[in-house]
C-alpha cells in the first residue's frame, strides 16, 4: 500500500481541522444550553412531582453524555493531528503498515488499518458478555 501523498495529507488535515472546529462549536453550544429552559420549567412546576424531577435530571445527564461524547471526538482529532505533526499519521499503531487514504477519508481519525480495527473488534466486543 502507498504512503499518503502531501496533497493527500494536507486534505485530510484540513478534514481533521474542520471536525475539530465543528466538535469546538458543539460543545459550546451544549454548554450554552445547560440552562435549557424545559429543564428549569420541569424544576420550577408547580405542584412538582418526582416524573418531571426524573425528567430534568435525565434531560441533565443526556446533556452531559452527548458532552462526553463531543470531547472524546475532540481529543482523537488532537490525538491525529499529533501524528501528523510526529510523522506517525496514516501508519497502524498495531502493525505499522499503512492505513490508506480511503479509510482515513471515510475515519479521519483511524489509529489502525481495516485488518487490526476487526481483529479489535472481534477480541473486545466478546468482553463483558456471559457466555453459557
Amino acid at each position: 500500500m502507498a504512503a499518503l501523498t502531501h496533497t493527500q495529507l494536507e486534505q485530510l488535515t484540513r478534514q481533521l481541522k474542520a471536525d475539530y472546529q465543528a466538535l469546538l462549536n458543539e460543545v459550546r453550544d451544549e454548554l450554552e444550553n445547560t440552562g435549557d429552559q424545559r429543564r428549569i420549567d420541569l424544576l420550577n412546576a408547580e405542584p412538582g412531582d418526582t416524573g418531571d424531577e426524573s425528567m430534568a435530571t435525565a434531560l441533565a445527564d443526556f446533556n452531559l453524555t452527548i458532552l462526553d461524547r463531543h470531547i472524546d471526538a475532540m481529543r482523537d482529532v488532537e490525538a491525529a493531528l499529533q501524528r501528523v505533526r510526529n510523522g506517525e499519521y496514516g501508519t497502524c499503531i498495531d502493525c505499522g503498515n499503512e492505513i490508506g487514504f480511503t479509510r482515513l477519508r471515510a475515519y479521519p481519525t483511524a489509529k489502525r488499518c481495516i485488518v487490526c480495527q476487526e481483529q479489535r473488534e472481534k477480541h473486545y466486543a466478546q468482553e463483558g458478555h456471559p457466555k453459557m
